[in-house]
């Protein structure tokens, strides 16, 4: 299994959810994804266009959609799935991330065990 497989896969609803937001940008090469801290429960995932590969971002790549993983997020994020869900009022990209030890009741945050 690869370095990028470990770290995350994408759903082949994902993937083509990522396609269609990159035939809109003309420059875009792929999606970033990162976390940061903010919100109630600790930490909140960030999604934005790269226009370039971003040096040393693990490549995951899933039927012609490319998807950055920023390494800092990788210990916070590895061997999730991204998921794209279609609701009757919202439609939106979810991460199913089996490090999550809580979140916040609007969804925008999450909690990881401690590493250590």
């Amino acid at each position: 299994m690869s370095e990028a497989m470990d770290v995350l896969t994408m759903t082949p609803t994902a993937a083509g959810q990522v396609r269609r937001l990159l035939a809109t940008r003309d420059n875009a090469k792929g999606i970033r994804v990162s976390v940061r801290q903010m919100g109630c429960s600790d930490m909140s995932y960030t999604m934005d266009f790269a226009e370039e590969a971003p040096e040393g971002h693990i490549l995951v790549e899933r039927d012609g959609a490319n998807v950055f993983v920023d390494p800092e997020a990788v210990q916070y994020i590895q061997g999730s799935e991204l998921d794209w869900v279609e609701e009757k009022l919202a439609s939106r990209f979810i991460f199913n991330n089996p490090n999550v030890v809580g979140a916040c009741g609007c969804g925008e945050s999450f909690k990881v065990a401690d590493k250590k």
